[in-house]
Parts: C-alpha cells; structure tokens; sequence
C-alpha cells in the first residue's frame, strides 16, 4: 500500500463505529483510522500518524458534523483522564453500541453470528464504582492521563460512589501534609458504603503499619483488614487483594443472571473467588464444588460457605489441575475467568468433561469469542446476557449459556 499522503496533515473523515477499546473507527484511503472521543456518524478533522502497519491514529479530533446522541461529559475531567471513554455519548446509546461491539466481536474473531436478542442488564450509570485505585506524585492525587502513565490529578469521580468520592477529598489534602509517605506510588481503595478498605499497590519501599492507622483516623470506617459485603442475600468476606465485582449497583443482578434457570444435584464454580457465585447456587444445587487459585480470595471462600458447608466443597487449585480431576461431568459449569480467558487447555478440558449446561461470565469479548469457537464444537449458545458492570467506559461483562448441543 502507498503511503498516506495526508500522513501528519490534517483531513476530514467520517466515521464509521466504535470499537472495543474506545475508540472509533473511520478509514483513509482504504488504512484504518482510530480516534479517541468520537462518536459513529459524526464528521470529524483529524491530523493522522502512523501507529503499526498500516493503522493509524488521531493525533488530534474536532467535530465538525457532531452526532445527535453526543452530550456533555458530566465529568471535568474527561478527555484527559485514562478512566472513561463514554462519556460523551448518552447512555442507552452507549449500551446498544456495546451490545453490537459484542456481535461484531463473536462474528470476527469467533465465527460465531449469534442471531438471537442479546438482553441488556444495567443500572445507574454514575457513582457505581465500589474499588478505585488512586496513583501519588508530588503531592498530588489522581487516576492515569488517557494513554499515558503520567498522572491526572483529581478531586473527585463521578463513577466512583459517594464513600470513595468521600475519601478521595481526604487524601488530596493528606497528601500535602509532611507526614504523607512520599515513596507510596498508587492505593487501591474498596468499600461498602459503611467501611472502607485500603491496599498498597505500589510503594518503592514497605509501608508502616502507622500509615494506615492515620488513614483510619482521617477517613471514617477505614478497616485494618477484611471488610464484609451485601450480596444476593449472603454476607461476604473480603479480604484484601481478592476480587471482587466493582459495580455496587449490579452485583446481585449478575449473580441472578448467571444462575438462570439452573438447577440440579452438582455444580462446579471455577474461578470461584469469595464466592459470590457459589453461595446463590448452593440454593439451586445439592452440591456445589467452588474452585480458587488465589490464596486471599480461597481463606475468605472458605470462610464465607461454612454456613452452607454440608453443600458447598472449596477446593483451592488452578482451574487447569481441579478439571483434570473429573472423571464424571457434574449437571453444570460456571467459569469466572480472568480477562485473559479461559484458554486452550481449560476449553480442552470442558470438552473432555461435556457437562451438560455451561455458563461463561467474560469481561472481555475477545477471548470470549476465542473460547467459544473452540466449545461451539460440543456446546449450543442458548443466551447471551451482557451486564454493563463499567458504564461511561468501553468494558462490559457477558453471560453466556451454553448446553450441549444434542
């Protein structure tokens, strides 16, 4: 292909759709050309570069035709900080653009065309977050620039809620005063609107024990450990470092969407974490076998299914090791994988199993539609449900029902 003569010029494209990742899609001379900040149908003026092979990227947009569903940010912020790319559009439309992101997605790299009505879950899409991580330098607090790792100082988040928004105004202020830990580089703050949980992500030497007892001195309900969830009718421990679904207004939804209609005598939760999964489906089946690497999220797993011990088994294992075990499928799957996937040797291991329902919980639809291309060869699709656990942003979570296809 020629080169771009329009290369580092600036040119008027339209464009065309999003794409997962955020961006938008439109073409110049046949090369793909991706812009943060724009929406499908709007005109726009962009000044290309190249990025790898023949994709290029904006290296700055002006609307010049904007599209009837863009609206104001709500947030001071967007644009520069890294944590939103939505913002800017309304939000149904952002669920209906998600939900063909998906079909594209399992169609391009699964060669799946999924055909049936895929149900939108969602809820309040502002003040949702129940986990931030905030990042510290020179005195200041905030998320990360958009594509870049220098930080954007912030005073608040509109996504995150109110008890996070609370402890972000206390920091900024902390992180002035002589005593602040100048070597601590980013803290991950969690909570249940009552108590709040902080943990060190990055410190370029360890934190004394003293730090944290000022924090809980100055944010009030700071925890020294674990903290307790509300969840679809249980109480959950959670530890920190363990996992846990970061929307606080969808959390039961999910769990009553990944539950179904299924029910029957065993169930095998892989990925099981805390347990979220596991404990509602110990209403549904008489056994339920919860499966978990990590060494946090197994002792809070353990701890928060003893009172349903006689039904539900913990068993701490890599998911790969725990399938290798089965020699009998049990009623039912239900896999929580990392955004990475479940990948080939787990596929090739449910394959090998053939339970006849499996439910899939995905946070990304890539690997998803490359786990599916493989199980489609034994499993049905019978429902795919997506969950916007991340509004004003370009990630979603899928449900996907499968049942061997007889």
């Amino acid at each position: 292909m020629k080169p771009l003569e329009t290369k580092n010029r600036k040119t008027t494209v339209d464009v065309e759709k999003w794409v997962y990742g955020g961006d938008a899609l439109s073409r110049i001379d046949g090369q793909v050309l991706l812009t943060p900040f724009a929406l499908p149908g709007e005109r726009i003026e962009v000044e290309p570069e190249g990025a790898k092979g023949n994709l290029l990227r904006a290296r700055s947009m002006q609307v010049i035709e904007p599209s009837p569903r863009r609206v104001e940010p709500q947030c001071e912020y967007f644009g520069r900080c890294g944590g939103c790319q939505y913002q800017h559009a309304d939000y149904a439309y952002q669920i209906g653009q998600k939900v063909a992101i998906l079909r594209e997605t399992l169609r391009r790299l699964g060669g799946i065309a999924f055909e049936d009505e895929i149900p939108t879950i969602a809820g309040d899409p502002w003040r949702y977050r129940n986990r931030i991580q905030l990042h510290f330098d020179r005195g200041r607090v905030g998320f990360r620039l958009h594509n870049s790792h220098d930080l954007c100082p912030i005073t608040h988040c509109p996504i995150s809620s109110p008890k996070l928004n609370d402890a972000i105004a206390v920091l900024a202020g902390a992180v002035k005063r002589p005593g602040w830990p100048r070597f601590l580089r980013s803290l991950e703050l969690f909570t249940n609107e009552k108590e709040i949980q902080l943990n060190v992500i990055e410190a370029d030497r360890p934190v004394a024990a003293r730090f944290f007892t000022w924090c809980a001195e100055l944010i009030p309900g700071t925890v020294p450990g674990a903290l307790e969830y509300q969840s679809a009718g249980h109480t959950l421990r959670i530890s920190r470092g363990a996992f846990f679904q970061v929307n606080r207004f969808l959390i039961d939804a999910l769990a009553a969407e990944v539950l179904g209609n299924r029910e029957g005598g065993s169930v095998v939760d892989l990925y099981a974490g805390v347990g979220l999964f596991s404990l509602p489906l110990a209403t549904r089946f008489a056994r339920v076998d919860a499966v978990e690497r990590g060494l946090s999220a197994y002792r809070d797993l353990e701890t928060n299914v003893a009172v349903v011990a006689e039904r539900v088994f913990p068993a701490r294992a890599s998911t790969e090791d725990y399938l290798r075990t089965l020699a009998a499928p049990p009623d039912a799957i239900v896999a929580d994988p990392p955004r990475a996937g479940l990948g080939p040797e787990v596929t090739a291991e449910l394959l090998r199993i053939g339970a006849p329902q499996l439910t899939i919980v995905s946070c990304d639809p890539a690997t998803l539609a490359r786990d599916l291309k493989v199980l489609t060869s034994l499993y049905k699709i019978e429902r795919l449900a997506l969950v916007d656990l991340f509004p004003q942003t370009f990630h979603f979570e899928t449900v996907a029902h499968l049942a061997v296809n007889r």
